[in-house]
C-alpha cells in the first residue's frame, strides 16, 4: 500500500477540487442526494446501537463510543461509492488558494451539494420516522430522538459554531488521509478513526444534523415546545455549517497550503 506525503496529498486535493468545480449540476444534485442519504443511513443505524445508552446521563460517553464505531460508515461510502459531501468539499478552498478554482465556482459547488445533501438525508430522515423502527426499545428511542433534536436545536450560537469547527476539522483530515492512500483498506481506516473521535466527543456536523433533527421532528409531531424546522434552520444549521466551514476550509485546507505549497516555502 502506498501512501502519499503531504505535499502530495495537497496537490491531489486541489486537483479533486478542479474536478468538482467542473461538475454539472445534474453530476452534484445527484451525487449530493447520495451523500445525504449515506450519512443518514449512518446515522439511523448509529442511533439503533447506541440510544440505550444515551438516556441515562452517566453512560452517555459509552453510547457516543457505541454510535462512533457506526458512524464512519457514512464517510466511507461517500469516499468508495463516490458521492458529493459539502462538509468535505470545504477543502476546495486549497484550488482557490491555488488559483486554480474561482472562488464562485466554488461557492455553486457548496450551494448545489449543501442543498442536495439536505434532500438525501430528509428523504431518509421521513423513510426511518416511519418505519417503525423508532420504536425500538419499547419507545424507548424514540425519546432519545427527540431529545437528541432538542438538545441539537438548545444550543448557543458560539457552541453549536465551535462545535462545527471542531467536527469538520476531523471530516476534512479523514478525507485528507484517504485521499493519500488509492487502498481501500487505507481509506476505510483513515476515515473511520477522525470521525470516531468527532462523533465520541459530540461535535456538530451540518449534514448529519439534517438527519438527526428532522427525524425528531417526524417523529415529535410538534409536541415539544422549541422543537421546530426554524429553529434547526436558525439555531443549529446555520451555526454549525459556518462552523464547518471555518474547521474544514481554514483549519485544514489553507493552513496545509501555507505549510506545504513548494512556493510558498521559497
Amino acid at each position: 500500500m502506498s501512501q502519499l506525503k503531504p505535499g502530495e496529498i495537497l496537490e491531489q486535493t486541489i486537483n479533486v477540487g478542479v474536478t468538482k468545480s467542473e461538475g454539472s449540476f445534474k453530476k452534484l444534485s445527484f451525487l449530493g442526494i447520495m451523500a445525504g442519504m449515506f450519512i443518514a443511513f449512518a446515522g439511523a443505524s448509529s442511533g439503533i446501537c447506541s440510544y440505550y445508552f444515551m438516556l441515562d446521563p452517566a453512560t452517555v460517553g459509552i453510547g457516543r463510543m457505541l454510535s462512533g464505531l457506526i458512524f464512519p460508515a457514512g464517510l466511507i461510502m461517500v469516499i468508495l461509492a463516490g458521492a458529493e459531501l459539502f462538509t468535505g468539499n470545504t477543502l476546495m478552498l486549497a484550488g482557490v488558494l491555488d488559483k486554480k478554482i474561482t472562488p464562485m465556482a466554488m461557492l455553486r459547488n457548496w450551494v448545489i451539494v449543501y442543498i442536495a445533501n439536505f434532500i438525501g438525508s430528509l428523504l431518509i430522515a421521513w423513510l426511518f420516522a416511519n418505519s417503525g423502527l423508532t420504536e425500538t426499545g419499547a419507545g424507548v428511542m424514540k425519546t432519545v430522538i427527540i431529545n437528541t433534536a432538542v438538545t441539537k436545536v438548545s444550543l448557543s450560537f458560539g457552541q453549536a459554531f465551535i462545535r462545527g469547527v471542531l467536527c469538520n476539522f476531523l471530516v476534512c483530515i479523514a478525507v485528507w488521509i484517504g485521499t493519500g492512500t488509492t487502498a481501500t483498506v487505507g481509506k476505510i481506516f483513515g476515515a473511520f478513526f477522525p470521525i470516531w473521535t468527532f462523533v465520541a466527543a459530540g461535535y456538530e456536523h451540518s449534514i448529519a444534523n439534517m438527519f438527526f433533527i428532522p427525524v425528531g421532528l417526524f417523529v415529535d409531531g410538534g409536541a415539544t415546545a422549541g422543537l421546530t424546522w426554524k429553529a434547526m434552520m436558525v439555531n443549529n444549521l446555520l451555526p454549525v455549517t459556518l462552523g464547518n466551514i471555518v474547521g474544514g476550509a481554514v483549519m485544514v485546507a489553507t493552513v496545509y497550503y501555507f505549510a506545504l505549497k513548494e512556493k510558498n516555502n521559497g
